[in-house]
């Protein structure tokens, strides 16, 4: 999918649909509320970027059409940082002394997020984010969590990754992991191999490769030598695909395997992908779906993803975290009747927000709350969630080559 150089501009989003909500009069006596961010809408992250885009609209738009904010219309101001950190910061600064936005939604993936972060502190404005991976850097009082990954991912979350497998059909005695160095890949990677450690499993491998590596070859034929019972992918974006298609080369395919924050459309349309396993927060079935908001949002992003021509047009861990973030900063605005930063940030604090993961809480170290995550894998073409076995689907369990 490409995306058209206009997004270096601002992009205003939904400004006809507020006409449907209330009389154009009352629009016009007042200025809009302008929420400025940006995503990474070309660049090696474009791929999973694009779904936050089109979130992005889709809840701006219903916001609008429900009156927008303190009623007035909501303008989002997006340009396209280009997957690079240091572009990101360049950005958030224009938002804020050029563009003037009042408010501030984080981009997508840890390095752009901190560096948005950085500007935020500078200009003592709320950020939340929503994928931010190592949450020990974010130190700024006023950042808020939209992932729901709790304060120390790195244990938490990599155990309950091991622990699903341990009660698997096929508990894996040997490990290799594989890793990108992107900084919140490598950080959960560094976590799983303490994690192997502790659980007594063997590590017959460790590899690392730099972020925007496209030769998987050399990986995929030191993982077949291998021969791990499993394989521990640090993926970010179409990583996986990439080590899936070079496996696939040379007649390999892993007996169990797992991708840590792969780009979700993508990798399920894979072949290869059958069995895969990855971590999440949401997916399309029950308990899930059950929650407010969620079946109308899943209705409009697949009629929206399937008009944009997305691989995937199901709802799953990266579109229910922008998602979040976006009812996140609504609550906030909206709790506090007003748009001051301080205000917004000191209720979020001392308030719980009911979103379509559940309910979050910002009251733990660095703002972040329970570990909310959940292990999926890919079966019949779809992702579904295998453990804790509460949140599976009706006669789903783990399955194993």
């Amino acid at each position: 999918m490409t995306t058209r150089p206009t997004f270096q501009r601002r992009t205003v989003l939904a400004a006809a649909a507020a006409s449907a909500a209330l009389p154009l009069a009352a629009w016009a006596q007042q200025p809009p509320i302008r929420i400025g961010s940006t995503l990474a809408l070309t660049g090696p992250l474009s791929a999973t970027a694009q779904v936050h885009k089109l979130v992005g609209e889709i809840y701006v738009e219903d916001l609008n059409k429900r009156g927008g904010l303190l009623g007035r219309r909501v303008e989002w101001v997006l340009k396209d940082d280009q997957s690079k950190a240091d572009l990101a910061r360049t950005l958030y600064e224009q938002l804020i002394t050029s563009d003037k936005v009042d408010l501030l939604m984080g981009p997508y993936a840890t390095g752009g997020i901190l560096s948005a972060m950085g500007v935020a502190q500078r200009y003592n404005k709320v950020l939340v984010h929503h994928t931010l991976g190592v949450p020990s850097l974010a130190k700024y009082e006023m950042q808020f969590p939209a992932w729901s990954l709790g304060s120390d991912p790195g244990v938490t979350t990599t155990n309950t990754v091991f622990e699903a497998l341990a009660k698997g059909p096929k508990p894996p005695k040997t490990v290799a992991v594989v890793t990108s160095k992107f900084p919140s890949i490598h950080f959960m990677s560094m976590g799983a191999r303490e994690t192997i450690k502790k659980r007594g499993l063997q590590e017959v491998l460790f590899l690392e490769w730099e972020f925007g590596n496209r030769d998987f070859g050399p990986i995929a034929s030191r993982v077949k030598d291998a021969k791990p019972d499993f394989v521990w992918v640090g993926a970010i974006g179409l990583d996986g695909n990439l080590l899936l298609d070079a496996m696939k080369k040379i007649d390999y395919a892993p007996p169990q395997h797992f991708y840590l924050y792969p780009a979700p459309g993508p990798l399920v349309t894979l072949p290869e992908a059958s069995g895969a396993l990855s971590v999440t927060i949401f997916e399309e079935h029950a308990p899930f779906t059950s929650r407010p908001k969620a079946a109308d949002f899943i209705k409009t992003y697949h009629e929206r993803a399937k008009q944009a021509n997305f691989p995937d047009t199901s709802v799953e861990v990266q579109a229910a975290a922008s998602f979040t973030a976006w009812q996140i900063l609504e609550a906030g605005v909206t709790a506090t009747k007003g748009l001051d930063d301080k205000a917004i940030a000191d209720w979020l604090k001392k308030n719980r927000v009911e979103t379509i993961q559940g309910s979050l809480r910002f009251d733990g170290p660095s703002n972040y709350g329970d570990d909310l995550m959940r292990i999926k894998q890919v079966q019949n073409g779809k992702w579904v969630v295998v453990y804790p076995p509460e949140f599976s689907p009706p006669g789903v369990k783990m399955t194993a080559r």
